[in-house]
């Protein structure tokens, strides 16, 4: 077997998986969060995208002159690695294996199952379900939990058998996500302004009970998930071609793309219905008051559509952890997850190892935040709270890229990373004021996977030293 991944990524794959992981459903309703948590005030909530979308693409502009000079198997790990130092970078990829990236494709295919459901029970209303649609069985149904099984193992499959295939559908998803926030952000400008509705949005707040004490605050806060998910693009490094110029311009390039997007849609949503509408409703009115009932239909199969493609992009670096540990012969078996496939240039073992952890998050995820059978302390949304993690592990490396890199320009070696400290610091304080003590259990389990990671560390070094 070749233990080598092959380059076969080229810069447009690569921005479509920044711009493929990071739009998914949140964007089509996160201006309904916006407006409740602001009280209807467009200007405040339009402000609230663009700090959400700053932190974001300070990240990226530091992550992008890491990955300008480190350069392995896995970005992140790479970068922890080099920064801080091997054991760090061990562990960062252990979190990614186990927690980080199963965690989100658990919950993206029921997503994903949840408005392919919701599309064929609006098109056909008397679509038979066990559970029926308005009672929640497109939520929590025997339908809905099938399907998400199908979806994660089409998708696996799709990467395990053919990851060429695979970056076909993340450019693919990614366009046919566009069409309609590029239609919404252009349609529902040009009318919002022939009707006056978006200037009378602009000056006119809307009734609701959930107004924060801090609006800008929360509000920024609901776009933390809609902007996360761009770092998992460095998990395909090493099969970027020239990935020393193509990763960082992927990221900077999709994530401009990415703040564009979102806020142009916001706009065009504000031209299509009324602040309290919006409110009510959520976008789906915008949509049917400017394209009709059909085509505001047809916003749940672009939406499933959409988290498909945040799923394949979301597999397409969980199949690759532990490969990226076990060519460091880092963790359990490394001369097992290491193969790569000769036909299709794959590390199958380790994408059979993120199937089976992918399906025990979905089976907690769907017990404790979906059906409810679970209840407790231990109760958590597995979806959000590794954002605190994930960028409380950012601090250290940020911290010794700007003690160590010397011969960085200021810019690069003070000022980006700074700015990118900051923005971590803000989304790790916002994860705690929205979940409370939720955080606390859920760090619990956090330290005992970490605990079982530390446990297997030098097993694959020590097993390589007994066979030599």
């Amino acid at each position: 077997m070749n233990n080598k991944l092959e380059r076969k990524y080229g810069l447009f794959t690569a921005i479509c998986m920044v711009v493929g992981i990071v739009i998914g459903s949140g964007v089509f309703f996160k201006a309904q969060t916006i407006l409740t948590k602001t009280g209807g005030n467009m200007p405040l909530g339009i402000l609230a995208w663009i700090i959400g979308g700053g932190i974001m693409l300070v990240c990226l502009l530091t992550f992008s002159f890491m990955g300008q000079k480190y350069e392995r198997v896995n970005g992140l790990v790479d970068y922890a690695e080099a920064t801080v130092g091997s054991k760090y970078g061990y562990y960062m990829g252990w979190f990614s294996a186990t927690i980080y990236f199963p965690g989100m494709t658990s919950a993206l295919v029921w997503l994903s199952a949840r408005y392919t459901l919701e599309f064929i029970t609006s098109a056909v209303p008397g679509f038979p379900m066990a559970i029926p649609a308005a009672e929640g069985g497109c939520i929590f149904g025997p339908e809905v939990m099938a399907l998400s099984l199908f979806y994660l193992c089409m998708i696996y499959g799709l990467n395990a058998l053919s990851p060429k295939l695979a970056g076909k559908m993340q450019t693919t998803t990614t366009v046919i996500k566009m069409i309609p926030l590029a239609l919404m952000a252009v349609v529902g400008l040009i009318v919002g302004l022939t009707s006056g509705m978006l200037q009378e949005n602009f000056v006119t707040m809307a009734q609701t009970a959930e107004v924060s004490a801090s609006p800008l605050f929360a509000a920024v806060c609901a776009t933390a998930f809609a902007y996360e998910g761009w770092i998992i693009a460095t998990s395909i490094n090493s099969e970027i071609k020239d990935s020393r110029k193509n990763l960082p311009k992927a990221l900077v390039l999709g994530g401009l793309i990415i703040v564009m997007v979102y806020l142009f849609y916001y706009i065009g949503v504000a031209g299509g219905a009324t602040n309290q509408e919006l409110i009510d409703s959520g976008a789906t009115v915008a949509f049917t008051n400017i394209f009709g009932g059909f085509l505001g239909n047809i916003l749940n199969l672009f939406i499933a559509i959409s988290c498909l493609g945040t799923t394949n992009g979301l597999m397409l670096g969980c199949t690759r952890c532990m490969y990226s540990l076990a060519e460091r012969k880092e963790g359990p078996k490394p001369e097992m997850y290491s193969q790569v496939d000769k036909v299709t240039n794959m590390p199958n073992n380790s994408a059979i190892f993120a199937l089976i952890v992918t399906g025990a998050w979905f089976l907690y995820f769907y017990a404790s935040n979906l059906a409810g059978i679970w209840s407790g302390p231990f109760v958590f949304d597995s979806t959000e709270l590794p954002i605190i993690t994930i960028y409380l592990m950012y601090l250290p490396m940020l911290i010794q890229w700007m003690r160590k890199e010397k011969e960085q320009p200021v810019l690069r070696r003070f000022v980006f990373p700074a700015l990118a400290l900051c923005g971590s610091l803000f989304m790790i304080v916002a994860s705690i004021f929205s979940h409370r003590m939720a955080c606390f259990w859920y760090l619990i389990v956090f330290a005992v996977i970490m605990l079982i990671g530390g446990l297997l560390q030098g097993s694959g070094k020590d097993a390589g030293k007994q066979t030599q």
